[in-house]
């Protein structure tokens, strides 16, 4: 029977490189892997062909006595001889990065914990909202977190007291077994002990063998001043009780910050906006308003002050987490246009606009002019 050309097996141009080789050669061997095709004898040989085709392109040495003669290379002692056995070890890392997620094992070792069976506990995640004071001044909060705790009864070793854990006769106490699959061995979690090396054959009847229990513990937390939005804060230690006796686990609170009614925070900077009335606005004067420090604070309004004007405080913004700096509050005025008016006021506003002139609105007056300029020389155009 004649055998395939390997450029063709793989599905690539002769002129490709070891990234498509190898990308060619772990699509093909996800799809035909005896795994996934349990009995079926066309896949299985399909397998191994891509094995092959791959195990010799992948060496620049055996690649180039193949583009010069063909299968005849590795015929009668030509460097195939030693196929099967030098296959078997030179895929290991190939195999290990198709098949480690597909067999529920992590790469590089066993699952978290090993083989003594005594796994960490799982971090925690706590959503927190503190209101915009709350930030600016720090505070302490308790919360209550559902959680697991050590068993009191078995002390986290999830056997009856007075028992104890044993090894598991499966895998030996090494949490992994292998199984031989042609020229292949393939490395699987131990269905028994679940890759903890160890067995429980007399469990605790209160953890029921797991060495923790759930409860709702409460917590102190230091919320410190300054805090932003997105904030995480981590408690080690914490989180949910190992497994059998492990270490617990941590954890991990998010702070959000509530919107404000007043105030928008950017950084250690805060901004508000603040209506005037027309006159305050026209004829100068001030305001107060009181920061998150509680302090009231007057500001000064100069005289012709128009809407979008910004003033700053100094130091009356957000303080800057773990630092003695503290930010600013800009204020941006808003002038108010009179509503609701009475006849007298009415006649006296007729009476400001009819004495008004182009200075009192230097803003509008420019605008129009300069806009009826700019038709006006688009008509002689």
């Amino acid at each position: 029977m004649v055998k395939a050309d390997y450029y063709e097996v793989l599905g690539v141009v002769r002129t490709a490189d070891d990234k498509v080789l190898k990308t060619a050669y772990r699509k093909l061997a996800m799809e035909f892997h005896p795994d996934r095709n349990p009995g079926n004898a066309s896949a299985e040989a399909r397998f191994k062909e891509v094995g092959e085709a791959y195990e010799i392109l992948k060496d620049p040495q055996k690649r180039a006595a193949y583009d010069r003669f063909g299968h005849q290379a590795f015929q009668n002692g030509g460097g195939g001889a030693g196929f099967r056995g030098d296959f078997a070890s030179s895929m290991a890392d190939v195999f290990d990065d198709i098949f480690g997620e597909m067999m529920g094992q992590r790469r590089g070792g066993a699952r978290s914990g090993g083989a003594s069976g005594r796994e960490r506990g799982s971090d925690l995640r706590y959503n927190m909202e503190v209101s915009l004071e709350e930030a600016f001044a720090g505070k302490t909060a308790e919360i209550s977190v559902p959680t697991t705790i050590q068993c009191d009864v078995c002390t986290g070793t999830g056997a009856r007291p007075g028992s104890g854990a044993k090894t598991c006769p499966t895998c030996a106490g090494q949490g992994r077994v292998r199984a031989a699959q042609g020229f292949f061995a393939i490395e699987r979690t131990c269905p028994t002990c679940q890759g903890r090396g160890e067995i429980v054959a007399d469990p605790c009847t209160k953890c029921h063998g797991e060495g923790r229990l759930p409860e709702e513990r409460k917590l102190g937390v230091n919320i410190p001043a300054g805090i932003e939005d997105g904030t995480r804060i981590r408690l080690a230690g914490e989180g949910e009780a190992g497994l059998r006796g492990g270490p617990a686990g941590d954890l991990y609170i998010f702070l959000s910050i509530r919107p404000h009614e007043f105030f928008l925070r950017d950084g250690a900077d805060l901004h508000c906006r603040v209506p005037i009335s027309m006159t305050t606005a026209a004829l100068g004067g001030g305001f107060e308003v009181q920061t998150l420090d509680g302090v009231t604070t007057r500001v000064k309004v100069p005289e012709g002050t128009q809407t979008g004007k910004e003033f700053r405080v100094k130091a009356k913004g957000m303080p800057v987490l773990r630092s003695s700096q503290v930010g600013d509050l800009f204020i941006q005025v808003a002038v108010e246009t009179p509503q609701n008016l009475s006849r007298r006021q009415r006649e006296l506003l007729e009476e400001f606009e009819q004495i008004s002139s182009s200075d009192n609105s230097p803003q509008s007056t420019g605008f129009f002019s300069r806009m009826r300029g700019f038709f006006e020389g688009l008509g002689e155009n």
